[in-house]
């Protein structure tokens, strides 16, 4: 799940301590290093969601509702011990807490597109699923976007480009490096193959909370804070890319966006921790 773009605002603690970044402005607010326990907790809780995406994934197909994939999810969680993380999660701009374990958006839905029994995919579709839990304590998230069936060749240009956007800026998350790097790497490779991203919604910091700092943009804004990359440091980093325009609007049930020409969009993510051995992706084997 990514939050609404409010600003960019960093702070950095040492493993076990809490230090503001001299240059920051909310002092309650700072990223939060985690050490190898901790990461070993959150690499729990990504492979729990890890697992469940790939199920729901294998359920994907013309017919299949996006609430019959809510049910299987919910399912997955609660048979492992875990809390879902975006089920009762309250957000100011929305006015309420999300109903649902799942956000399941279909086709011109770029984020947080309700599961629905009247939502039936079909041939052709694309369906990003996100999806995050809490496992003792510490969050994992991560999203995918599927296929129903044979897509176009527009279509499979979108998803490939989007994830390979990702894994291009999973190799940038290493230490010395700064945010920026990261940023600039998603936003290069997305316009160069002709696509846009999202610029109202960003990825984020994750730990025992599923929102932390820093605020994780898809592009480069040099008026935002670029600090630099420090082990222990885990991003959720997840480019939503537009087949069109970069603009979005959001329905009226106050959550799902939409691409505001009705391109097609399409969303990957993935939580990286920070490591003197390089990116190690807490989502996947």
């Amino acid at each position: 799940m990514i939050l609404h773009y409010n600003g960019f605002i960093s702070h950095f603690r040492g493993e076990g301590e809490r230090v503001p970044n001299r240059a920051t402005v909310r002092s309650s607010e700072m990223i939060i290093r985690k050490n190898r326990n901790e990461l070993e907790q959150m690499r729990r809780s990504g492979m729990l969601v890890w697992q469940i995406l790939q199920d729901l994934s294998k359920m994907v197909q013309e017919g299949v509702s996006t609430q019959d994939l809510e049910v299987a999810a919910e399912k997955m969680m609660k048979d492992a011990g875990a809390k879902p993380a975006f089920k009762g999660y309250y957000t100011p701009s929305a006015g309420s807490k999300y109903p649902y374990v799942l956000c399941t958006s279909v086709n011109d839905q770029i984020v947080h597109g309700m599961p629905s029994a009247k939502t039936k995919l079909k041939k052709g579709d694309i369906v990003s699923i996100d999806t995050g839990v809490q496992l003792n304590g510490y969050y994992g998230d991560s999203a995918v976007t599927v296929p129903v069936g044979e897509i176009n060749e527009a279509a499979k240009k979108l998803l490939e480009v989007t994830k390979e956007s990702l894994e291009l800026a999973i190799e940038k998350v290493r230490p010395g490096n700064r945010l920026f790097e990261i940023c600039g790497t998603v936003e290069q490779h997305v316009v160069e193959n002709g696509f846009s991203v999202v610029r109202e919604m960003v990825g984020h910091g994750i730990g025992t909370k599923l929102h932390e700092e820093p605020q994780v943009p898809n592009y480069v804004d040099r008026r935002n804070e670029n600090p630099r990359l420090k082990e222990g440091m885990v991003l959720a980093i997840e480019p939503m890319v537009n087949a069109g325009g970069a603009d979005m609007q959001v329905l009226s049930d106050k959550w799902t966006a939409v691409t505001k020409d009705h391109s097609l969009s399409a969303h990957f993510e993935h939580c990286v921790a920070v490591t003197s051995d390089g990116p190690w992706v807490l989502t996947r084997p």
